[in-house]
């Protein structure tokens, strides 16, 4: 969806619009801008032909600043019921998967952090321009 926005250089982008791009619902592409708009990712136009637009370059919007914005910055989550302190795995399992899932969380955050929204979006006019390579090729 900023992808999307970024490919638009500046033209403001309906709900309905992105929704139609995304294959989803209007209201769920609304309540997504407001989460990002909040954390000074995205604006909105309003009026005719109003609509989102990045509030900031592709360039200095991480995709952690993105995860950040729509996510509750956990990768996983712990089950709520303590596990049988009677059991040695449910005694110490908790332990054991804090360890290992602050290392996934670190590494998916540090990952996200080295990326822009510059960059996946090259990434998606590069895959878009090797398809139509792809296409042209088989028709040929």
């Amino acid at each position: 969806m900023l992808a999307l926005l970024s490919l638009q250089e500046g033209v403001p982008l309906s709900s309905d619009m992105i929704a139609g791009s995304v294959n989803t619902n209007p209201v769920l592409i609304r309540r997504l801008l407001a989460m990002l708009a909040e954390a000074g990712l995205t604006t909105s136009q309003l009026g005719a032909g109003g609509g989102a637009l990045l509030a900031r370059e592709p360039e200095d919007i991480t995709l952690l600043d993105v995860y950040r914005a729509v996510d509750d910055a956990q990768l996983f989550a712990m089950h709520r019921e303590t596990p049988n302190p009677a059991c040695m795995v449910g005694r110490n399992i908790q332990t054991v998967l804090t360890g290992i899932i602050g290392d996934a969380q670190q590494a998916l955050e540090a990952s996200l952090a080295s990326r822009t929204l510059a960059d996946a979006t090259a990434d998606v006019v590069r895959a878009e321009r090797a398809r139509e390579r792809k296409r042209k090729a088989a028709d040929g």
